[in-house]
């Protein structure tokens, strides 16, 4: 089965009103083999992107809860190869578009020219690194788009106005607006300024906005679905794999959707 592409998701969204739900999960967590159980989870509970994180054993822009489940899935045994995989089978039996989430590390490991034709043989459509910044090294940058892969771009609250369409250079998909300084988690308020932060980012990039870092209930995610293309989710549905498995984390994901569609 060929996966749908992000925009696809995107635009299948928003001809409806409606925002995307992205949500991210460690690959090899909570067990070695619940990948694909997971993935198909959080797609038949919403999921219009899913961002699939494989694992490294110093994620320093994850908080303790994604940290946790990372080293967890290191000691399970999770490789690269056994996400690729994973998201090969996933890919057997949906179209749900995956996003490849991790640091360079582990991809400059396994090689990056292999990882990229690796992760499009397995039905990858886009790749986030964490720690590879516009500029940081052009030539890697432009093998991801090059290799059919759209190159997931982060922008910060503390990018300037004037240099947001910079840090986008080269991006695809959708860019990722990080809503929150400072390392991954759940937080109790969303920030103030988020809708004049969204409109900056709109009025330079033309692409979706999709926000995270920090939306762990409904209402959260429905407010940002107010304000952005996409919502971002992490550590609240790596949360509920802990305390309440598979079936936990697809009840939190509706819980999301219901909260963003209305219902």
């Amino acid at each position: 089965m060929t996966g749908r592409s992000i925009a696809e998701a995107f635009s299948s969204r928003a001809s409806r009103g409606q925002a995307a739900l992205v949500p991210y999960v460690t690959a090899g967590y909570p067990g070695l083999d619940d990948t694909g159980a997971v993935l198909d989870a959080l797609a038949d509970a919403g999921g219009d992107v899913l961002e699939l994180g494989i694992p490294f054993s110093d994620p320093l822009a994850d908080g303790p809860t994604i940290q946790r489940s990372s080293f967890e899935s290191l000691e399970n045994g999770t490789t690269v190869a056994r996400v690729l995989q994973a998201l090969r089978d996933f890919r057997g039996r949906r179209d749900t578009p995956v996003v490849l989430f991790t640091y360079l590390n582990p991809v400059l490991r396994y090689g990056f020219k292999a990882f990229l034709a690796d992760a499009v043989d397995a039905g990858a459509q886009g790749l986030l690194l964490t720690d590879l910044p516009t500029g940081a090294d052009p030539d890697l940058e432009e093998a991801v788009p090059d290799a059919g892969l759209d190159l997931i771009r982060l922008v910060a609250p503390t990018t300037a106005v004037e240099r947001i369409g910079t840090v986008a250079t080269g991006g695809g998909g959708f860019v990722y607006y990080i809503s929150r300084t400072g390392v991954t988690g759940e937080r109790q308020e969303l920030s103030s300024s988020l809708a004049d932060e969204v409109a900056n980012v709109r009025s330079v990039v033309d692409l979706p906005v999709a926000a995270g870092f920090g939306i762990a209930t409904p209402d959260q995610a429905a407010q940002v679905a107010g304000l952005a293309d996409g919502v971002v989710v992490g550590s609240g549905v790596i949360k509920a794999l802990g305390s309440g498995g598979v079936d936990g984390a697809r009840d939190f994901i509706a819980s999301l959707r219901r909260g963003m569609d209305g219902d």
